[in-house]
């Protein structure tokens, strides 16, 4: 049998600066009336950099640099934006390197991950959006639909170059300029992409990226001078967005929460759906919306599905993000690790049945081994509560019908997979399923040219696709 070796990946093709600014009108700029804050590692708990929380007075300064810009950006033939889009997306691609090991630093996620998964996805929103830039009159959205100006746009830290380019990419395809706020746990690949685009020479004003903590989303979001407002993250975060643009004529999409169900039927292949439950909840260390958190399998097979599941489970290898044999990296941040924990603790208190496989987490940093829980029903929180963790419930049916009935009872809708060697099956229960996305026999399957976003509490609005144009078309 082979010993285990790392496999490490260096962090020296990544330069960190001791500190950042803000990026406004193509320079980066101290904050005017803000502050700064720290960022760290998740897996070590080191300060990485000290960047600056942009005030009202520096969201001001960026909103008004992206209504400047976007009297000559929105004027620009399709195919000239194109360009610059193309031209973005080949740095990407030729800093990938570079840019997956900072977002696994600070981020926490396995460099397996973000360097096979995020980056490629990252460069190929921009090439997917960069064909569209002039063909918009052809999109079916009316013979000459217009930009509808500045896009306030507002990300989360579980895919926070990715979710830059869900947001960035459509938007200035379709000739609007952008205010971009990350995460404040998860600020720096964005400030690495505010240098992409000035080595793409776009515009100054074109891209303004301001970082800081909720207060400044909060003032980006209400702000008079944005059009249309985007968010990605928590549903509660989502209701305060919308009651903020309620009545302001903004455009606004959102994608929140979600509790996916991932129904695995009594005929389905048990290795490969192991696979897909395996990836769909512990993929990203569950920080992902449609997170396949709930397992609903036939009571049939139950028992033979959790014994493979466990012995899966067992070959994860949980621990330093950079090491390229990392399947499980560490969690985002102390605050999620208290979540995850409570809902765990309240898990194992309501009655259901915990069980980790043995592994030996690291003494700093944020750490959470995975988890499954047995004997859990509808009324369970950890059945109907995001957690946003890599902890599994794992619920059973005896036919069709129920599983269904189990699946939609949820307040969320945006994702759910389903297991089956029959394909009647398989569109049948897909018809039925109140989710915006869903998997046959996979899980956490993305691609530029397929729409993304959910119903009920999960949001609406799509990203991806042709449909993701629509958001940002007057």
């Amino acid at each position: 049998m082979f010993e285990y070796a790392p496999a490490p990946e260096s962090r020296s093709v990544v330069d960190i600066a001791d500190s950042y600014g803000l990026f406004i009108d193509g320079d980066f700029a101290s904050p005017k009336d803000g502050s700064v804050f720290k960022t760290v590692n998740p897996a070590t708990e080191e300060v990485l950099a000290e960047v600056a929380s942009a005030g009202t007075e520096d969201v001001d300064r960026a909103v008004a640099a992206a209504r400047r810009a976007f009297t000559g950006w929105s004027a620009l033939p399709g195919a000239e934006r194109a360009k610059y889009l193309f031209r973005i997306a080949r740095i990407i691609q030729e800093r990938s390197r570079e840019l997956a090991v900072l977002e696994s630093l600070d981020n926490g996620k396995p460099i397996k991950e973000s360097r096979d998964v995020d980056l490629p996805l990252v460069a190929a929103h921009f090439f997917y959006y960069a064909g569209w830039a002039d063909k918009l009159a052809y999109a079916g959205f009316g013979p000459d639909p217009r930009p509808i100006g500045v896009a306030g746009q507002v990300i989360p830290w579980n895919f926070p170059l990715l979710m830059l380019a869900w947001k960035i990419a459509p938007a200035l395809a379709t000739g609007n300029t952008v205010v971009l706020k990350p995460a404040e746990t998860t600020p720096l690949s964005a400030l690495f992409f505010a240098d992409v685009c000035r080595q793409a020479e776009l515009p100054p004003g074109v891209v303004n990226i301001v970082t800081g903590a909720g207060d400044t989303g909060a003032y980006l979001v209400a702000h008079p001078g944005v059009d249309k407002v985007a968010f990605t993250g928590s549903t509660e975060v989502g209701r305060e967005i919308a009651r903020t643009v309620a009545g302001t004529g903004k455009r606004l999409t959102l994608e929140l929460g979600g509790k996916a169900a991932n129904i695995v039927f009594d005929d389905a292949p048990i290795d490969q759906a192991v696979e897909g439950i395996v990836n769909g909840i512990f993929f990203n260390q569950g920080h992902v919306c449609c997170a396949g958190s709930r397992l609903l399998v036939q009571e049939s097979i139950a028992e033979e599905l959790l014994t493979s599941l466990k012995r899966r489970m067992t070959t994860l290898r949980v621990g330093d993000p950079l090491d390229k044999n990392t399947d499980i990296g560490a969690i985002n941040s102390a605050a999620q690790l208290a979540r995850i924990t409570e809902l765990s603790e309240i898990g194992g208190a309501e009655g259901a049945e915990r069980w980790s496989p043995a592994c030996q987490l690291p003494e700093r940093g944020f750490w959470f081994a995975p988890t499954i829980f047995t004997g859990v029903t509808q009324a369970h929180r950890i059945a109907r509560e995001e957690i946003f963790g890599p902890v599994l419930s794992v619920l059973t049916f005896r036919t069709p019908a129920e599983a269904v009935e189990k699946a939609n009872n949820t307040p969320y809708g945006l994702s759910a997979g389903v297991w089956t060697e029959k394909g009647s099956r398989i569109l049948a229960i897909a018809d039925k399923l109140r989710a915006g996305v869903v998997w046959a026999n996979t899980f956490n399957k993305f691609d530029p040219a397929s729409p993304f976003g959910g119903y009920k509490e999960s949001g609406y609005g799509r990203e991806g696709g042709r449909h993701g144009l629509e958001a940002y078309l007057a």
